[in-house]
């Protein structure tokens, strides 16, 4: 299937080829954020950072998840805060340490969108399964804008292995780093990387 036809498709075929994801603890830990979204704590999650690409690419080593996810503001206050979450997983026995919680063995990192990008990449993920429970997953394209703009260098092998594994949908990436004004730093990234410049 070439990357002109249906993405979807193509994205639910890629994520059948990540039976890593089961062997590792992940369902456990899915079935813990799962439950905190019925009971109210979050409203939609996607999973991103290193675990996300490994939806689309072969497993690299990652050490914690990061979980998109959209809040409530507490009433009375302009402000997000990430208090609800932690007060119902202490409450479970799920240690802290730094910014992570420990869930059921993987640290998780919960992130609130920072911005329109973050917002987009939230809100267009996609529903996909680990061990037959549903989750949601950020598309290739936002993961690698949002790479982009965090721009170390681990970010940019990240997206170097996006480009590689041609799983990139062009079209779709060049709206959203248009749209995010990010289009000036992926040329940057370009000459840096495949043309051989400093």
């Amino acid at each position: 299937m070439g990357r002109g036809e249906d993405d979807s498709a193509l994205r639910r075929d890629g994520f059948e080829i990540c039976p890593w994801l089961s062997g590792i603890g992940m369902k456990a830990t899915l079935e813990v954020i799962n439950r905190m979204q019925a009971d109210g704590v979050i409203g939609k999650y996607a999973i991103g950072g290193a675990v996300g690409a490994t939806f689309y690419l072969e497993a690299s080593a990652t050490l914690d998840i990061d979980i998109f996810v959209s809040l409530k503001n507490p009433p009375g206050s302009p402000l997000l805060t990430l208090a609800p979450i932690y007060d119902y997983l202490t409450s479970r026995g799920y240690k802290t340490e730094k910014e992570y919680i420990d869930i059921e063995g993987w640290p998780v990192q919960f992130l609130p969108p920072s911005g329109a990008l973050d917002e987009e990449a939230l809100a267009q993920a996609i529903e996909t399964e680990v061990q037959e429970l549903p989750t949601r997953v950020i598309t290739a394209e936002h993961l690698v804008a949002l790479a982009l703009r965090t721009a170390r260098a681990k970010d940019f092998a990240r997206i170097l292995q996006f480009v590689e594994a041609g799983v990139l949908n062009a079209d779709r990436l060049d709206q959203i780093l248009k749209r995010h004004g990010l289009l000036e730093k992926w040329e940057q990234f370009g000459v840096k990387f495949f043309r051989g410049n400093p």
